[in-house]
């Protein structure tokens, strides 16, 4: 990672500091801190390594982040090089983050959770953070009991202005989180039927452990809630209970930021809303339709965190799609080219109706072609979900949908015949027909949750195009 510096060029820690914050001690040199790691192949030179336990223990790992120029080790025992030894380097970690909020007194904190689109909406706060002065916040999708803690350690003393995404796949995990942020305005993009195989009571329960960022609110703070949501009602009864003031953004009426238009538009979509009193219109460059409200609530937290309307409207004029979250790829095809929409990185039954609604609604010269992979953590009825995806896509008129995995055989044979593409067991075996198949002009979106390996199909066919 980059070094963290304070905008005085200060090193992110010194040994004495660290010592401190774990109630750990020393051994061997002292020595200052440019960022904190705990994957020895990341690290950067001037890095701290945290020596976590996991299916492999992190202390076997000292001496690559040695070679790597880490420049201490957090550890349980004496080590390669300079180390301070804790009695649980999660703990220490843990530690070391709420001494990282304790010391920058100036940063405004928020933190996002959702169903889904938590980390698309989390990275588009950010750049919006970025433009407005000395901002910090997580990366890639660092939102569990390891990645929070890790974030708020890697945050400079400096900092005015942090955004921290909050996860779970279980109730009761996101308190102590939200306890060690503690946010000043959190938001809550939806609440939707995902991971509820964890949870008996269903979306009751996802809705109910999704509220619990609100435990570690600033006392004042705020909620920014979801409108157009079938949870919003609770999640508002949630937040006024702990004492919270309410923002609510979506296309219902009342809402403080009211979706009015998202339009479609070459390289992504117009947005017309208003604000509070304010109408304004801006682009994007996202082209999924429910890129209209999550751009409303992105508005609100960056406003919540003291960014002004019109860099929050400029930083999501210029934010990209993530990879394997919608981001878009022309690929070079036999008789010319072909349009690849990533949506990779995760799936359930309300974000797959989304994409397929998004695919359908693109114009293109050829077809428009869907590769689906299995849909996980539905619970009993996973087989049935799967199966009732196929209203969407005749909604949508997608011309082909390709499957891979024994669930998403489930749609394939709930879909009429002209509409199959072809099914197979694994993504790696399902690639050779859905290549074989596409042609030029077509639009292929490929979706699914990350161990159902979707992200394979869309590595393979990138391979294909540069062979």
């Amino acid at each position: 990672m980059a070094a963290n510096l304070d905008m005085a060029g200060r090193p992110l820690w010194t040994s004495d500091e660290i010592v401190t914050a774990t109630r750990g001690r020393l051994e061997g040199n002292g020595f200052v801190a440019a960022g904190v790691g705990i994957d020895s192949r990341d690290l950067a030179p001037g890095d701290l390594f945290v020596a976590l336990a996991g299916d492999r223990d992190g202390h076997a790992f000292v001496p690559a982040a040695v070679a790597r120029g880490a420049v201490g080790s957090l550890t349980t025992r004496p080590v390669e090089g300079s180390s301070i030894i804790v009695a649980d380097t999660l703990d220490g970690l843990r530690r070391l983050g709420e001494a990282a909020r304790g010391r920058a007194r100036r940063a405004r904190r928020g933190a996002v959770t959702g169903s889904v689109g938590k980390t698309s909406v989390t990275q588009a706060i950010r750049a919006g953070l970025d433009r407005a002065g000395a901002a910090h916040g997580s990366v890639k999708s660092y939102n569990n009991h390891i990645g929070v803690p890790l974030t708020l350690a890697r945050m400079p003393a400096a900092t005015e202005r942090a955004i921290f995404e909050i996860g779970m796949n279980h109730e009761g995990e996101i308190t102590p989180l939200s306890l060690m942020v503690r946010p000043h305005a959190v938001a809550i993009t939806n609440i939707e039927a995902v991971h509820v195989e964890n949870f008996p009571d269903g979306e009751a329960g996802v809705a109910r452990a999704k509220a619990e960022i609100l435990d570690g609110l600033e006392p004042g703070g705020l909620a920014i809630l979801n409108a157009d949501n079938r949870w919003f009602d609770t999640l508002k009864a949630e937040a006024r209970r702990r004492g919270a003031r309410v923002r609510a953004f979506g296309r219902a009426k009342g809402a403080d930021a009211q979706l009015i238009r998202f339009a479609p538009a070459p390289g992504g979509a117009s947005v017309e809303a208003r604000i509070d009193d304010t109408r304004v219109e801006f682009p994007l460059r996202q082209s999924a339709s429910h890129w209209g409200p999550m751009s409303l609530c992105a508005l609100l937290m960056m406003r919540a965190l003291n960014v002004d309307l019109d860099t929050g409207i400029a930083a999501l004029g210029a934010f990209e799609p993530l990879p394997g979250r919608g981001a878009e790829r022309n690929l070079s095809w036999p008789g010319g080219c072909l349009t690849l929409i990533d949506e990779s990185y995760n799936a359930s039954p309300v974000s797959v109706a989304a994409a397929l609604a998004n695919l359908g609604a693109r114009g293109s010269a050829g077809r428009r072609i869907a590769a689906l992979t299995d849909m996980l953590e539905l619970g009993p009825q996973s087989a049935l979900r799967h199966a009732e995806l196929a209203p969407a896509v005749e909604a949508a008129g997608v011309d082909l949908v390709f499957c891979a995995g024994p669930l998403m055989k489930s749609l394939f044979e709930a879909l009429p015949a002209a509409r199959r593409g072809a099914w197979a067991p694994t993504a790696e075996e399902l690639l050779p027909r859905l290549a074989e198949a596409l042609g030029a002009g077509d639009v292929v979106m490929i979706k699914g949750s990350r161990d159902s390996r979707a992200a394979a199909l869309v590595a393979g066919l990138l391979v294909l195009e540069s062979a």
